[in-house]
Order: structure tokens, then C-alpha cells, then sequence
């Protein structure tokens, strides 16, 4: 029998068995679907939240307060001997090849125009904020270069907080409160939308030293430095580091590289992608005993053929590939239909929830398939050599 002769031998006998055969490939389809869809959604989480932490460049350090311990969290304010400073930040600013050093403190508070009210969150900045992280004022201009310790009491709004405050009024040169702290408006930034879950457009910036009095600290929360293009970041932080520990005395300050953070979140989101895709695992599990289970009691059930094919000159390597092949195709169709079911399910989901990330690369289509296939042949070689070490005139006879 020539390949052909044994794929329609095969074929003829799926054929036969339709109501087995469909059943044996749709624990391999629900699998690979499982699969499928799983991991298109963990693949589409890593990518969404890799991209939206990356739209700010990869050349930025962010240098907080508090040295890591050994169990890898900051200890932030408490654990630190001096905190940052507006003065720590200025000094960073004059290291060679920093372009801007943006100190960062963070808080909600209620802002007031008028008769109307809403609660933000309003983040106490530098001068360089938007230029360091990529960010475009759409009308007037962002803070200005003053006196840290003497900044006016100026302040930019988000998108979304311009429109619900002054509504369809030019808000510029406008008065408003922050807090207890009066404010002139002297800026609105384009419309940002969220990032990682955080509304950039419900937003206020101010001078970094009137939210140090607003939400009453004595210290900044974070130092953003971003340093030119094509430098080594190793010799950058290695540069802050020695800065820092002639200020403090003491490396009492955590520095952290874009590359670094990224290294991190990449590793979570591919465990999680991992994860997800185990999940779907189980289901390829359960269909591969379902393919096994159907083998070993064809076997059975076709011991006069498999006697007849011996007796008519069949090898018993031409009958373990009869069994093997028959697995095979079984958990390929099955796995096709799957892998069908899989990429529909994902589009559906898409057009449903738009902001749902969702993304398959075609090397998942691929090794899913492949992984059908493998599953199919694995299950199918206890059956398939079964089949081959048949007696023939033992097989004959329980005809």
C-alpha cells in the first residue's frame, strides 16, 4: 500500500465512525479553542500594558525614596534617613547627559471654579514634565521655568477637567481652587485618554513645591530623570548614585531604569500568559484521554481486520502507522476546528468589548496545531502498537 492507499484506508474508517470520530475531536477542539482564546487575551493584555508603560520612551530612571530590602519592596518614606528633595532634583539636572530631572508628588484633591466641584487627582511637577514624558499641551503653555522654591501659583488642566469646570469658556488666565490654594489656569493639555487604568485627562498640574504644602509632605515621592538617546542607562544610574550618596551620605534612594521596570512587568504578564494558557491545558488533557479511550477500544473492535491486514501481507509497521495516523488526523481535524472556534470567540469578544485586549500572533495558530497533532500521536502509540503485536491467526480466529 502506497501513502496514499493507507490515507484513504484511514479515512474510510474515520468515515465509518462518525458519531466516535466527531466526539473524539471535539475534546480536542474545546481544548485548543480554551487554549486559543486564553492566550490571545494574556497575549493582548502583555502587549496593551507593555505599550501604554512604553509611550513615554525607554530612556526615562525614576528614583524613589527608601533603599530596597532583600524582599524586594521600597520602604519609601519611612525607611529613608533624608528624603528627596527639590534640591536633590535640581543637582540631578546639571549630571551630563540629563536632559530633565522632573520631581513627582501625587494626591487627590478637590478643585473649585465657581459653583462647580470635582475631586482629582493632582500631581505636583516640574517645568520639563511634559517634554519628559511625551505629553502635548493643546492650548497655552505648561508650567514655566520659576524658582522651585518660589513657584508661582500656576497650574495646567487636563482635558476632561477644563470642560467640566469652565464648560464651553476659554479657560485660560481663569481662577480657580485648588484645595486651599488659589490658581491661574495657564494651560490645557490634548486630550491624553487613560493609561493604565489612570485618567491623564481628569487631571492638574502644579509646581511641584505647592503640592508639597497642599498635601502637607516634606519630601517628593519620586525624581523622573530622562536622559539623552544612545547613552548607556548602567552609566547614567552609576553617575545619579554617586550624586545621591555625596547629598544623603547614604544610599538611602531606590534607582530604577525604564529597561528595568519593563524586564519586570515583561516577566509577570508572560507568567500570567503561561498561566491562563494551563488553563486551556486541561481541556487538551481531557481530550487526549478521549483520543486514547477511542483507539484501545477500536482495537478491539477491529481485530478480524487487523487480522485480515496481517494475513494479506500488512506489516506490523504499516499497522502501527494505520493507528498512529488515524489519531493523528482525528486530533488535526479536531484541533482545526478549535483552532476556528478559538479565533471566532476572540473576534466576537473584540467587536463586543472594544477596549478588551485581545491578540493572536499566528505562532500560536501554528503550534496549538502542532500541539493537536503531538497530543493525537502520543495518545494514539499504547492502541497503535497493541494493534501491531497481534497474532494474525489469534486476530483471524476472534472473527
Amino acid at each position: 500500500m502506497d501513502i496514499r492507499d493507507q490515507i484513504g484506508f484511514v479515512t474510510t474508517s474515520i468515515r465509518a465512525k462518525r458519531l466516535h470520530s466527531a466526539l473524539t475531536g471535539l475534546g480536542i477542539a474545546v481544548g485548543i479553542a480554551a487554549v486559543i482564546l486564553l492566550t490571545s487575551m494574556g497575549e493582548g493584555l502583555q502587549r496593551f500594558v507593555l505599550s501604554e508603560f512604553t509611550q513615554f520612551g525607554t530612556n526615562l530612571i525614576a528614583i524613589t525614596p527608601g533603599k530596597v530590602t532583600t524582599m524586594g519592596a521600597s520602604l519609601g518614606v519611612i525607611g529613608s534617613e533624608r528624603l528627596l528633595t527639590l534640591e536633590d532634583a535640581e543637582a540631578l539636572r546639571h549630571l551630563p547627559g540629563v536632559e530633565a530631572a522632573v520631581p513627582m508628588v501625587q494626591g487627590n484633591v478637590e478643585v473649585k471654579a465657581g459653583t462647580r466641584t470635582r475631586r482629582i487627582t493632582a500631581y505636583g511637577v516640574g517645568p520639563e514634565m511634559d517634554r519628559a514624558f511625551r505629553m502635548y499641551v493643546g492650548s497655552g503653555h505648561f508650567l514655566p521655568p520659576d524658582d522651585p522654591r518660589t513657584a508661582r501659583p500656576f497650574a495646567v488642566l487636563g482635558h476632561k477637567v477644563a470642560r467640566e469646570l469652565f464648560l464651553d469658556r476659554n479657560p485660560l488666565g481663569e481662577r480657580f481652587q485648588i484645595g486651599n490654594q488659589p490658581a491661574r489656569v495657564i494651560g490645557v493639555m490634548e486630550p491624553k485618554g487613560q493609561i493604565l487604568g489612570f485618567d491623564m485627562d481628569d487631571t492638574v498640574y502644579i509646581p511641584a513645591i505647592r503640592a508639597l504644602d497642599l498635601f502637607n509632605r516634606d519630601g517628593l515621592m519620586e525624581i523622573d530623570i530622562l536622559y539623552r538617546e544612545g547613552l548607556d542607562a548602567d552609566e547614567v544610574v552609576a553617575a545619579i548614585k554617586r550624586l545621591l550618596l555625596a547629598r544623603h551620605g547614604q544610599e538611602d534612594f531606590t534607582v530604577t531604569t525604564q529597561q528595568q521596570m519593563l524586564e519586570v512587568l515583561g516577566s509577570v504578564l508572560g507568567m500570567l500568559t503561561v498561566a491562563v494558557g494551563a488553563l486551556g491545558g486541561i481541556s487538551l488533557l481531557v481530550g487526549s484521554v478521549g483520543i486514547f479511550t477511542v483507539m484501545t477500544i477500536a482495537v478491539r473492535e477491529r481485530t478480524g481486520e487487523i487480522g485480515l491486514l496481517r494475513a494479506i501481507g500488512a506489516t506490523r509497521a504499516q499497522v502501527l502507522g494505520f493507528f498512529l495516523l488515524e489519531g493523528t488526523l482525528l486530533a488535526g481535524l479536531g484541533g482545526a476546528a478549535g483552532l476556528a472556534a478559538g479565533l471566532a470567540c476572540a473576534a466576537t469578544a473584540k467587536f463586543f468589548v472594544p477596549l478588551l485586549p485581545v491578540h493572536t500572533p499566528w505562532s500560536f495558530v501554528v503550534l496549538a496545531e502542532l500541539l493537536a497533532m503531538a497530543i493525537g500521536i502520543l495518545a494514539s502509540i499504547l492502541p497503535a502498537r497493541q494493534a501491531a503485536l497481534l497474532d494474525p491467526l489469534e486476530a483471524l480466529r476472534s472473527e
